[in-house]
């Protein structure tokens, strides 16, 4: 699996992860989801982005060769 796929799978967990507690818990949870959808918004613009970060620290390969 490379990065980009696994930034893709938490990031598409952590939406469905939000929007089930706010069904079930509490509408505050969808405040996750909206920090999911921003931090994606600016990774596109910058570059930059935590999960792949971490991601690529744990041992997933990159898609591209420096």
């Amino acid at each position: 699996m490379t990065v980009d796929r696994g930034v893709r799978i938490v990031a598409g967990a952590m939406v469905l992860i939000s929007v089930a507690l706010a069904v079930w818990v509490n509408q505050w949870w969808l405040v996750l989801a909206a920090f999911v959808g921003l931090n994606l918004i600016q990774s596109a613009f910058t570059g930059f982005c935590p999960a792949e970060k971490i991601l690529g620290q744990c041992g997933l390969k990159q898609t591209h060769q420096a």
